[in-house]
């Protein structure tokens, strides 16, 4: 559902992984047309990179259980 509101939304995309500074940014690159693919893309990766840090975070959580 996320990724569907990047491409479309690009900017609230943002607010939804906790970044209301980039959200910001990102809604004034929306505005123009030209801007709007690149705001896409940005926020379709710092999604991707959100993924990931809680993939990692939640590894690290469960090797300190373990030891």
């Amino acid at each position: 559902m996320r990724l569907i509101i990047c491409i479309l939304l690009p900017w609230l995309g943002f607010f939804t992984i906790g970044k209301p500074f980039s959200a910001i940014i990102c809604f004034i690159l929306q505005i123009t047309l030209i801007g709007w693919l690149p705001a896409m893309v940005w926020t379709v990766y710092a999604l991707n990179q959100y993924k990931t840090d809680k993939k990692i975070a939640n590894i690290l959580k469960n090797q300190e259980g373990k030891i």
